[in-house]
């Protein structure tokens, strides 16, 4: 039987490619508060540095990196925006290259949108489109509502302290069911 308690790797996803995205300065706090902490092993993925093709779908447009990443992943930290009341079609064409790599992981959603709800309706569209990829999602979210309000421009750095407790609570659940989901992959 393996050590339940071993660390996780759960990488964090930046889940749109647009310039000007307000999911980056979410996203690099998120990151940095998992890089805190010693359960967590990590790295940042920005689906706009994933070289893939758009005049095909599914796996054959599988990126070797990205699948080995997502391969050796417990789980997954999405970092997405919220565009029109949804989630951004470059993440769904970059999720859909992989099946096999996601079954029985956990995943994370953060929402971030310019408005109050925090992509609050963009996780309702997602958590479909996770389920059916065989990825298991937590019951806790975290919403960067009013995003553009909630990091300083010059630094990139939170403007409410608030956000650390909720992304260590979303991150205690996510390393629970990550490690119970390993614990049945690797003895069932």
């Amino acid at each position: 039987m393996q050590d339940i308690t071993r660390s996780v790797f759960l990488p964090v996803v930046i889940g749109t490619p647009r310039q000007g995205r307000l999911t980056e300065p979410a996203a690099n706090f998120v990151f940095g508060e998992v890089s805190k902490r010693g359960d967590i092993e990590t790295e940042l993925i920005d689906i706009r540095k994933i070289p893939i093709r758009m005049d095909d779908a599914g796996e054959a447009l599988k990126n070797t990196q990205f699948s080995a990443t997502v391969a050796r992943a417990d789980g997954l930290i999405l970092v997405v925006p919220e565009y029109n009341h949804s989630f951004p079609g470059l993440l769904k064409h970059v999720l859909d290259t992989n099946l096999n790599e996601y079954i029985h992981k956990a995943v994370g959603v953060c929402g971030v949108s310019a408005g109050p709800f925090g992509g609050a309706r963009m996780i309702q569209s997602l958590l479909p489109v996770l389920r059916e990829l065989g990825l298991v999602a937590i019951f806790s979210d975290v919403y960067f509502g009013t995003a553009g309000k909630l990091f300083y421009p010059a630094t990139g750095k939170i403007t409410d302290q608030a956000y650390v407790g909720r992304v260590g609570k979303f991150l205690d659940e996510l390393v629970w069911m990550a490690r119970a989901l390993r614990h049945a992959r690797e003895n069932l």
